[in-house]
Parts: C-alpha cells; structure tokens; sequence
C-alpha cells in the first residue's frame, strides 16, 4: 500500500489536470475550493510539488504541471475513469464508485491495473 504522501500529491496533481481541463487555467484557490481543504493547506503542498518538479507557479500564481507531474495525474486519472465506470456499469451508484474509484487507483500495482484494463476491454458488451 502506498504511504499518505503519495496518494496526497497523486489527488492533488489529478485535480490540477481535471481543473485545467475543465478551465483552462488553475490558481491555488481553484485547487483549495475543488478539494475542500483550506488555502493554507494547498499553498505547502503546492511548494512540495513544486520542489519535486511537479508543478510549475507563474508570477500571477498559475499553476501547471510539468512533464513529471502530468504523467502521474494522467496515469491516476485514467485509473479513475475506468474503476468509476466499471464499478457503474456494476450496479454501484455513481457517487459511491466515484469514491471507491479513488481508493482503488492509487494503491494498485501497474500489471494489475493493465490486466484488469485488459478484461474490462474484452469483456464490454
């Protein structure tokens, strides 16, 4: 199982790349409001992405990430999408196979996530 950190930066690079999907452009206040943690919270852990390469924060105080941190949002996103929409193709309801998407995609080894990726692509209608 993955430590806190990881999942911790992993959802908060995931969230940079649905809001910058979804709008275009982020600002540490999007990212605070779309997670429901406090400003203060996201400003360390945008210092912490930024110090590993993750992120990138303009002088205006956008943010974007880097070729390193969109291959992890990227590789967690995807994770999502598919969980989400096999557990609701499932019978789950969406909100819970949301949340239960969540908790599946980060501590998952990568064969797993291919092979499972593997079957629900052969086994679709």
């Amino acid at each position: 199982m993955k430590d806190r950190v990881c999942e911790s930066k992993e959802n908060y690079l995931e969230t940079i790349l649905i809001l910058h999907n979804r709008n275009g452009e982020v600002r540490s206040v999007d990212i605070a409001a779309e997670m429901d943690f406090s400003k203060p919270s996201v400003s360390v852990a945008m210092k912490n992405l930024r110090e590993e390469g993750c992120v990138n924060v303009d002088k205006n105080g956008y943010i974007t990430l880097t070729d390193k941190g969109r291959e992890i949002a990227e590789r967690v996103y995807e994770r999502h999408l598919l969980f989400t929409g096999w557990l609701i193709s499932l019978g789950v309801p969406e909100d819970i196979a949301s949340e239960d998407a969540c908790r599946i995609e980060h501590d998952l080894s990568a064969e797993s996530f291919s092979a499972i990726k593997e079957f629900i692509a052969k086994h679709k209608n």
